[in-house]
């Protein structure tokens, strides 16, 4: 009796072990988001109100997207300028400006893509970042949050549109952002709209700074507080692996900078419950960035529980021979990177 119960013992334990290596190697479910940022639309921040369509900016049309979806990417990030848009705080849209943002949104839908919608200004209205930023006598909470409820009655109808706040909040104390993003938030659903929301954190959003405090007190501290009513919320950072993170360089430091940079934030949104979504990646090309973004996407595919997906910075018409564009050319020659994505996109 005590030989047979000991054997039934150990045929368990093979049984769970064997479980768990089948586990252990079971594949992670397919990351939801994978796309671009199309960017040109934000351009000529600094003509504005004057700036010209066609020549200081223009944006991205709904055919140029076909590129990507063909090579498996489901999301279209497309910036654009809130002045542009809502020329007035607490004003009417600009009709025309509003036109063209519609334009590119509902055609690039109906293809069956996802549109993240981008107001490219860095917290800042009509100024540079610490100047002119929400939460400021010039531009208060509440204009930020009347402009998110305008934006959300005009695209609420659509599934396929994402809300991402903003871009790359910085200048301003963090407890001043996340309560403008609550506010925005709120504004949002009171429209009704339960589209899926992307929430930056201070210091440009930046994965590997969410814990520091150079920028005020770290996100790590005081994002947390940020509640969505309707539960449909992501947070939004972005990861470049060059020396200062900025993305300004095409060399990276390290091949394992990639994994380096998101694991103390992967950690903090576990911890929490929450999940989140890469805005923008991207790198040079050359075999160090190679290996940093390979690894930085195939971590995210390994923690699907808290990630949510990843975009490629950058896209768009007006990007040239900009080293991390993936617009293709003329000639529809394909920029090198787009080679190291398409596994991730299968």
């Amino acid at each position: 009796m005590t030989h047979r119960n000991a054997g039934r013992g150990s045929v368990a334990l093979v049984v769970a072990a064997l479980l768990a290596g089948c586990a252990a190697h079971r594949p992670h479910p397919p990351l939801e988001w994978r796309g671009i940022s199309l960017s040109s639309a934000e351009w000529g921040e600094k003509d504005l109100p004057g700036s010209v369509l066609g020549k200081d900016f223009v944006y991205p049309t709904v055919a140029s997207t076909a590129y990507y979806q063909a090579k498996g990417m489901n999301l279209m990030r497309v910036g654009f300028r809130w002045e542009r848009l809502q020329p007035t705080l607490n004003g009417e849209f600009d009709a025309a400006e509003l036109a063209r943002l519609r334009e590119f949104v509902d055609g690039t839908t109906a293809r069956g893509l996802s549109v993240m919608l981008d107001p490219h200004n860095y917290a800042a209205y009509r100024g540079q970042a610490g100047e002119k930023t929400v939460g400021t006598a010039e531009v208060p909470i509440a204009a930020f949050a009347d402009f998110w409820r305008r934006l959300a009655l005009e695209f609420k109808g659509n599934p396929r549109v994402l809300f991402g706040l903003v871009n790359e909040p910085h200048g301003l104390p963090t407890e001043t952002w996340a309560a403008a993003a609550q506010a925005a938030l709120d504004a949002i659903r009171a429209t009704g709209a339960d589209n899926l929301v992307s929430v930056p954190g201070n210091g440009w959003t930046g994965a590997w700074t969410w814990h520091q405090s150079w920028y005020g007190t770290p996100n790590a501290e005081v994002m947390n507080r940020v509640k969505d009513p309707a539960g449909r919320m992501l947070y939004e950072v972005h990861q470049y692996f060059d020396k200062d993170g900025s993305g300004t360089n095409p060399e990276c430091v390290s091949p394992t900078i990639g994994v380096e940079r998101l694991k103390a934030f992967t950690e903090w949104l576990r911890q929490n419950g929450r999940r989140a979504v890469l805005g923008e990646i991207g790198g040079g090309n050359n075999p160090v960035c190679e290996q940093a973004v390979e690894g930085a996407l195939a971590y995210l595919q390994s923690n699907t529980d808290v990630w949510a997906g990843w975009l490629w910075w950058a896209g768009g018409p007006l990007w040239g021979d900009y080293f991390m564009s993936l617009e293709p050319a003329a000639d529809g020659r394909e920029k090198p990177q787009m080679r190291w994505l398409e596994p991730h996109l299968k």
